[in-house]
């Protein structure tokens, strides 16, 4: 069997889009996942990198926090947490977070670095207060770089997420551990098609919501 015709026979099988094991609950609780672990990681991501960009200092204690955090093995991280706190979710947020933060991190320093400082000077010499600059001169102008490190986070979360599998926890990466175990190859080729899929219609949710939320102008110039 060629890998379209294992593809073909996991998705024609209507056992797989009903039950606690059906891709429609497999799916939910993947997205779960993806959208916990990357608000957290926005959340400690966000402030710092556009606090850090607007002042121009830390660029280099940023760039040395990211290279530390994409370097640590995520699935080593999993393996370590669960032996220390046993199993749960935690286990998974915490490498997942980690993965996130410096794309997210290092790409919002970078983009307020770029914002035209002629502009930034015109507004202070216009009287506004440094969070005016922030959120109404830099914010706008930065948004296009911004949103593509949030695209970077949650792509490679996404991708990732398979990981809370081996925890014993549910989403996509079922398909491809249980499969492996019991050598039903289908299952595994579906569940990595089913995390393909995610992939791209990640990229499709942050091309829409850039077109949405970024100006023409802006865009144009970008």
């Amino acid at each position: 069997m060629n890998l379209l015709t294992h593809i073909g026979n996991f998705f024609n099988d209507s056992a797989q889009w009903q039950g606690y094991d059906g891709i429609p609950t497999r799916v939910a609780e993947h997205l779960q996942y993806t959208l916990e672990a990357l608000l957290i990681a926005a959340a400690i991501a966000l402030p710092v990198g556009l606090v850090t960009g607007h002042y121009g200092r830390g660029g280099t204690v940023l760039s040395l926090i990211a290279t530390a955090g994409r370097a640590l093995p995520t699935f080593g991280l999993l393996v370590l947490l669960t032996l220390l706190v046993g199993f749960g979710l935690v286990n998974v947020m915490t490498p997942l977070v980690i993965l996130a933060v410096p794309p997210i991190l290092v790409t919002t320093y970078e983009a307020m670095r770029t914002v035209d400082p002629s502009s930034v000077d015109a507004a202070r010499g216009m009287g506004m207060s440094e969070a005016g600059v922030l959120f109404h001169v830099e914010l706008p102008a930065a948004l296009p770089l911004i949103l593509s490190g949030l695209r970077s986070g949650a792509i490679q979360i996404v991708s990732t997420a398979t990981i809370a599998a081996y925890v014993s926890l549910g989403g996509l990466g079922r398909y491809i551990v249980d499969g492996l175990y019991q050598r039903n190859y289908e299952k595994v080729v579906g569940g990595a098609t089913l995390v393909a899929g995610l992939a791209l219609l990640t990229l499709a949710v942050f091309w829409a919501v850039g077109r949405a939320a970024v100006s023409r102008g802006v865009r144009r110039s970008a």
